[in-house]
């Protein structure tokens, strides 16, 4: 594993080498841009700023809380769509950018690297574009389950002798969401339901966001839990007694999920020439490698960006296959059976 860089060296090497026509030609723009961004603000911040103080404008970020990660954000598009008030999305997953979509809220844009994404990672009609992936994984605690009794896959969260030792993420927001919304566009609903009747009839622990998860396997409050890579990264950087596990990586198995943010610019943006200049500057070699080699770890997706990832790939294990404009349609279905198991 390569040591990571600070956010602040890795924006620096970045903005030391990155060339955007579109962000060059806007940088004596008086108007501001607006971006909403789902990405931790630990994260994505930093990239707003270097971005603001190279392109010479002003850019005014909303940031999401964890206790409605993402879903927040995008209802309050759905709300201001009457009168626009955001010029990008930057969301930290991708169901959600496709509900916008599908409510027509969303304007198509061709960003000048959108030929090196992969074709599960960009919206047919242009109108999205994911980057900077996560993986979907279970965080072990190493001092409480030893190596040969480790998990192999999210079934195992089902395993009685784990009863009560187990956690995942309030699964009505964010990538826990997502995940479960995949699930449900892969197994089925029958298999889908099941599975998660069998978590909550497992004692799992419904932590607040996957943060948390990973905090309480890192503390031993749990033995395993299902997180994502970057909040698993940073409890093994404090030195934490944790492993990573990629579930289901066997080329037989379901497969580990993969979730992109992705770049949407809104129908009606006010600032939209702004806007296009910034998702320019965000989906291009550069962040992403920032985003590779800060403390986040994300997983780059454009084929031009060079960085080795710190964490696994599409490349190196097995994906779940996943229609995620399916998983979209069921997204509400699925949020309305999830909060008759687990709200509260």
């Amino acid at each position: 594993m390569l040591k990571p860089l600070t956010m602040g060296t890795a924006l620096t090497l970045a903005l030391a080498t990155f060339v955007s026509d579109r962000g060059a030609a806007s940088a004596g723009a008086a108007d501001p841009v607006v971006v909403y961004t789902a990405l931790d603000r630990e994260f994505s911040e930093p990239i707003l700023n270097a971005y603001a103080k190279r392109a010479g404008l002003r850019v005014v970020p909303k940031f999401d809380v964890e206790s409605t990660k993402t879903v927040g954000l995008t209802n309050l598009i759905v709300a201001e769509s009457v009168r626009t008030r955001c010029d990008l999305f930057w969301n930290n997953e991708i169901l959600n950018t496709i509900r916008l979509k599908d409510k027509g809220l969303l304007a198509p844009y061709h960003p000048s690297r959108a030929g090196d994404l992969p074709e599960t990672f960009r919206a047919k009609d242009g109108t999205w574009y994911g980057f900077a992936a996560r993986a979907r994984i279970l965080l072990v605690n190493t001092k409480l389950v030893a190596e040969a009794g480790r998990p192999k896959g999210i079934k195992d969260l089902l395993d009685p002798k784990w009863k009560g030792k187990i956690g995942i993420a309030k699964p009505l927001f964010g990538t826990t969401a997502t995940h479960a919304a995949c699930l449900f566009a892969n197994l089925g609903d029958e298999k889908a339901k099941a599975y998660f009747r069998g978590l909550k009839a497992n004692g799992v622990q419904v932590l607040s966001g996957n943060k948390q998860v990973a905090q309480a396997v890192g503390s031993g409050q749990i033995a395993f839990g299902l997180t994502d890579t970057d909040d698993a990264i940073g409890e093994i950087e404090v030195g934490n007694p944790v492993a990573i596990v990629y579930p289901d990586r066997g080329p037989d198995d379901l497969g580990v999920l993969f979730i992109p943010n992705t770049l949407a610019i809104l129908k009606g943006a006010p600032h939209r020439k702004e806007a296009e200049a910034l998702a320019d500057y965000l989906l291009s070699p550069e962040v992403e490698s920032a985003l590779a080699t800060g403390p986040s770890a994300q997983i780059p997706l454009l084929k031009s960006t060079k960085s080795e990832a710190r964490v696994e790939t599409p490349r190196t294990v097995h994906a779940m296959e996943v229609d995620f404009e399916a998983a979209a349609k069921l997204w509400d279905r699925v949020a309305a059976f999830l909060a008759d198991e687990f709200a509260g």
